[in-house]
């Protein structure tokens, strides 16, 4: 991180409780010691009968906090999924633990969350059960090609300034690539702290910055919306086609096949850089053409480019990350 960058920071930091939706909050990257609500946050699977028949449903049930939950209801099952409808609204529920289970309020409808088990009435045909899943990258701990420039295994963080090793084997953030890139298929995971109480860019943040110039975020934005500065987002540019968070504490990936701008001889950039980036095996950006350096990157040139894997002081840790270089 430059100086610019730090400044910048530092600056937000200051002021983020009061604009930006930073609340104190205790960050966990331990599941083990996440505490009851973590246990029922996470994704649910069901289907209903309908008068066109059995739906299958997806639901997003996001921990807000003293036993208080956001429940994202998705037709045709969850994001990203064969049948997931993008273009139905989902529905918004608030639940809360009371008396000992979690109880699910709106219009006209009830429901619980308990042992596992999501269910959720309406007082016309609704009746909807669901169960717990626990969805996996498919990209997760794919093994580098070979010819790949293996950034970091675990072992050590020697390919990063800065870089350090935490929780024993995993990367810290802040940090930059010491090798530059130009064009490039690259692979990461990476893992969002469990941080209930913030919200906005205080919830588990981050950005990988693609030559240095172009930031991907990194964001907790479990059950949100998928804008440009959430997960998945190019910071400012452009919104993912889906949001494919996972929630906190289960590893995702990032695998990004990329094409630097060109330039001629007198340096005038004659092509953008591209981009295709599939976010836990689902794609969400399709050779997405760059409209300059992204909030906070250099400047383009001709030049190849470092990775820099963003600090907004939140846990946010790397694992398993190459890149293969292109021509």
């Amino acid at each position: 991180m430059n100086l610019s960058r730090l400044f910048a920071f530092t600056l937000a930091s200051s002021f983020a409780v009061f604009s930006f939706g930073f609340a104190q909050d205790l960050s966990q990257t331990d599941a083990t010691k996440a505490g009851a609500d973590f246990a029922l946050q996470g994704e649910y699977e069901g289907s209903a009968t309908l008068n066109s028949g059995s739906k299958k449903f997806g639901a997003q049930v996001v921990a807000k906090g003293d036993g208080k939950f956001m429940i994202k209801v998705h037709t045709g099952g969850l994001p990203g999924q064969a049948g997931f409808d993008p273009s139905v609204k989902p529905m918004i529920l608030n639940a809360a633990t009371k008396d000992g289970k979690v109880e699910i309020t709106g219009k006209d409808i009830s429901g619980t969350i308990q042992n596992g088990k999501l269910s959720i009435k309406d007082n016309m045909k609704l009746d909807l059960a669901m169960a717990k899943v626990e969805r996996t990258s498919p990209s997760i701990g794919k093994a580098a090609p070979e010819g790949a420039i293996v950034l970091f295994d675990g072992k050590n963080a020697d390919e990063w300034n800065n870089g350090k090793l935490v929780e024993g084997n995993l990367l810290n953030n802040g940090i930059s690539s010491k090798k530059k890139f130009t064009n490039f298929t690259m692979h990461m995971e990476f893992r969002l702290p469990y941080m209930p109480k913030a919200s906005g860019q205080g919830r588990g943040n981050s950005g990988l910055y693609l030559q240095d110039r172009y930031e991907v975020q990194i964001l907790d934005s479990f059950g949100l919306e998928g804008k440009n500065n959430e997960c998945g987002g190019i910071y400012t540019q452009f919104e993912p086609s889906v949001n494919a968070c996972f929630p906190p504490l289960v590893w995702q990936t990032y695998d990004i096949n990329y094409v630097a701008a060109k330039f001629d001889e007198a340096g005038k950039k004659i092509a953008p850089a591209e981009a295709t980036i599939f976010h836990n095996g689902i794609k969400i950006h399709d050779k997405i053409q760059f409209k300059g350096s992204t909030g906070g990157g250099k400047p383009e040139t001709k030049d190849a480019g470092s990775f820099q894997l963003q600090n907004h002081g939140n846990p946010v840790y790397f694992r398993n990350i190459w890149v293969l270089e292109s021509k």
